[in-house]
């Protein structure tokens, strides 16, 4: 049976008002010329600092089936005015298009990791395709290239979307048309773009705005901001579903038992019990499992299926990937979580180091962005979670780091650096057996490059 393609040049046309200069089929889509595969559409788009038509010849060396363009080429193309408004219109035709149970993803924190919990779960109980948002594509460009890449046919639809200022995310969800809308957690992440973590909450809650009629809000019961969460979702959903530790969460933790890298949990959902193995392990992947399985309860796909996927669940490059380093005379742990840091987020994961069973814990911690004005405040926040946690020696990176530095003076083996460099160069002579090593920052400094040069391809 002959896999229909993606789009049709006929069907490019039609959905972003445009001209195509020939008959062509694609399978994927990009807007970046290095990632074009055989076959795939390119839209070249004008930026703030480049203009994608000058990668055009690149994109069919690499081939390219055809392109969407603001100007006249020789290869296949579909003539546009604006190709950002043309990558819009294909998100949104591609959305119409599609019968998919689709369900939106935000939150402070645990936005991509439970993304991709919640597709594997889901895929995980059907032959059918599920189609997900790669990467962290959740923006007002990657949200409308991943609803572009969908499959006509596609069973469930799985699209993260992010946001760091108000109104944001209604025009996202608005595109997106969620039939379940799920808020992970709210925390101080973007504090630069926002008074408080009410604003936070309410920017947050304008995921909700696009569900679709008869939709479903799914809401952390444990936050703080739940009041705020169930009274918006409620202006805009048909149903709402809370989750959490909290006694009167609908979709609850009845127990959990910590075992080597995961956790044994027992939840109670609306219709159903589940007992399952969590293969990734903290308090945090708790709360993102019961995210998960609200979901997939809300949907009605295969529960006893999503424990199974949550027990094979591996961890992400940068968001909590685990590699075990062989050394002379021993392993060494290495926990990545490079790509993303805010101060829930490190709190978190500096609970997983301390839950290691090893002889010294070390934290490689470069600084948290875009909290503005409570930057220095929030940066000393983290001093009693790296106590807490019995951390032996902590490498700080970065000048906003210097407010944590001073609140550990004294309290643990300290060094402060400049860069990813300087870290990477303390990091080599750190490492050693019985040691686990957490590497955390905001994805702008690096830190990645630590991890690299430790693991050395090591799994």
């Amino acid at each position: 049976m002959t896999t229909p393609p993606l789009w049709t040049s006929a069907a490019i046309a039609e959905a972003v008002k445009g001209k195509a200069s020939a008959n062509f089929n694609v399978n994927g889509v990009a807007f970046d010329s290095r990632e074009v595969g055989s076959g795939d559409l390119f839209i070249a788009m004008k930026g703030e600092a480049t203009d994608g038509h000058k990668f055009l010849g690149n994109a069919f060396l690499q081939g390219a089936a055809g392109a969407i363009t603001s100007q006249s080429i020789a290869n296949p193309h579909v003539l546009v005015e604006d190709s950002m408004s043309a990558l819009i219109m294909l998100g949104g035709a591609g959305r119409r298009r599609s019968d998919a149970k689709v369900i939106g993803v935000t939150g402070s924190v645990g936005k991509t990791g439970t993304k991709e919990a919640l597709a594997a779960a889901l895929q995980r109980g059907t032959k059918a395709n599920v189609h997900r948002s790669v990467k962290s594509y959740n923006n007002h460009t990657g949200v409308p290239l991943s609803l572009a890449r969908m499959p006509a046919n596609s069973a469930y639809g799985v699209f993260e979307m992010g946001m760091n200022h108000t109104g944001e995310l209604a025009a996202l969800t608005q595109l997106v048309r969620p039939h379940v809308a799920l808020i992970t957690t709210i925390a101080s992440a973007h504090r630069a773009f926002f008074k408080s973590e009410t604003e936070i909450a309410e920017a947050k809650a304008e995921i909700f705005q696009g569900l679709v009629k008869g939709g479903t809000a799914i809401i952390p019961r444990d936050s703080e901001h739940y009041d705020l969460l169930n009274a918006r979702a409620h202006d805009h959903a048909a149903h709402v579903i809370s989750f959490g530790r909290h006694a009167q969460a609908d979709v609850r933790l009845i127990d959990e038992l910590p075992i080597h890298n995961g956790t044994m949990v027992t939840a109670k959902l609306r219709n159903a019990e589940l007992h399952f193995t969590l293969s990734q392990p903290g308090a945090h992947w708790v709360s993102n499992a019961l995210a998960v399985l609200a979901c997939v309860e809300a949907v009605g796909a295969d529960l006893g299926a999503a424990g199974l996927a949550l027990a094979e669940l591996e961890g992400l490059a940068g968001r909590g990937a685990r590699h075990t380093v062989q050394l002379e005379g021993g392993k060494a742990l290495v926990i990545d979580e490079s790509y993303n840091a805010n101060p829930a987020s490190m709190a978190a994961t500096l609970a997983v180091l301390g839950d290691e069973s090893v002889s010294r814990r070390v934290a490689i911690l470069g600084e948290m962005r875009e909290l503005g004005e409570t930057s220095d405040e929030l940066h000393a926040s983290i001093a009693p979670h790296i106590l807490s946690n019995h951390v032996d020696v902590v490498v700080l990176v970065g000048e906003a780091m210097t407010p944590l530095a001073k609140a550990l003076e004294g309290k643990v083996e300290v060094s402060h650096v400049a860069n990813a460099a300087a870290a990477a160069e303390l990091a080599q002579n750190l490492i050693a057996p019985r040691t686990a090593m957490l590497v955390k920052g905001s994805n702008a400094l690096g830190l990645s490059k630590i991890v690299t040069l430790l693991t050395n391809g090591s799994k």
